[in-house]
């Protein structure tokens, strides 16, 4: 018993190391910078087929309000014993004269217990007051520690509950295997990608300075930005 459970801690082990040296070179040098369009790519892909099922999709309450929007293409959550979560994706702002140009995030979390299994997801959050903006410009948080948040509500008419009006400052939401809902990201962390960014942009800029407008929209990135701003301002009129 004792010679099999040193077996499975070491697989383990083996295999939450192969997974970080994995994730590292995902995330790291050596990276070329049509890997971040492809990125912002598909983000733009992620909404347009979320919002192209109306009545599946974000309601249009929650688009009229949101202050910024962090969408990760394909998050990978894999557990051996050892759970781990990872994922790469971009964010943006409201600001007074526009949405934001984009940062590069990462989304990292970990769980432990007895499973085996793996999946990859698509995410969308969405920070709906200042607290959550405020959040995000202070670079890293831990999501239902450092910030509230709350499985966003689905669907054109959906009529969500008081809480997350009053006490969520996030909004999450996954979409897998075609299924579009509300999810639990409690203990994740949200924080920029340094490399990434120092690649987009050609210097290591505040995480903050970007999301306040102050960065303009790179050429690439702008169907990403423009597919937000039509989508999230639907109804605005309305409020």
């Amino acid at each position: 018993m004792k010679r099999f459970s040193a077996v499975v801690v070491a697989a383990a082990i083996l295999m939450v190391g192969a997974t970080q040296i994995s994730y590292a070179a995902e995330a790291g040098g050596g990276q070329d910078k049509t890997k971040l369009t492809d990125r912002l790519d598909s983000a733009r892909m992620v909404i347009d087929e979320v919002m192209s099922v109306p009545d599946k999709g974000i309601p249009q309450s929650i688009l009229a309000g949101a202050s910024c929007v962090v969408v990760v293409p394909s998050y990978k959550k894999g557990a051996f014993v050892v759970g781990a979560q990872y994922g790469q994706g971009v964010a943006t702002c409201r600001t007074d004269h526009g949405w934001s140009a984009p940062v590069f995030v990462k989304l990292e979390g970990g769980s432990f217990g007895w499973q085996i299994g793996g999946q990859s997801t698509d995410l969308i959050l969405v920070a709906m007051n200042r607290d959550g903006l405020q959040h995000m410009l202070h670079n890293k948080f831990k999501i239902g520690a450092d910030a509230a948040a709350s499985a966003g509500p689905v669907g054109r008419n959906a009529q969500a509950g008081t809480d997350w009006k009053l006490n969520a400052e996030f909004l999450t939401y996954s979409r897998s295997k075609g299924l579009f809902a509300g999810l639990d990201l409690d203990g994740t962390v949200l924080s920029q990608n340094d490399d990434d960014t120092r690649l987009e942009y050609g210097a290591n800029v505040p995480f903050g300075s970007v999301l306040q407008g102050n960065i303009p929209v790179p050429a690439e990135a702008r169907p990403f930005v423009r597919t937000i701003a039509r989508y999230f301002v639907v109804s605005k009129d309305n409020h």
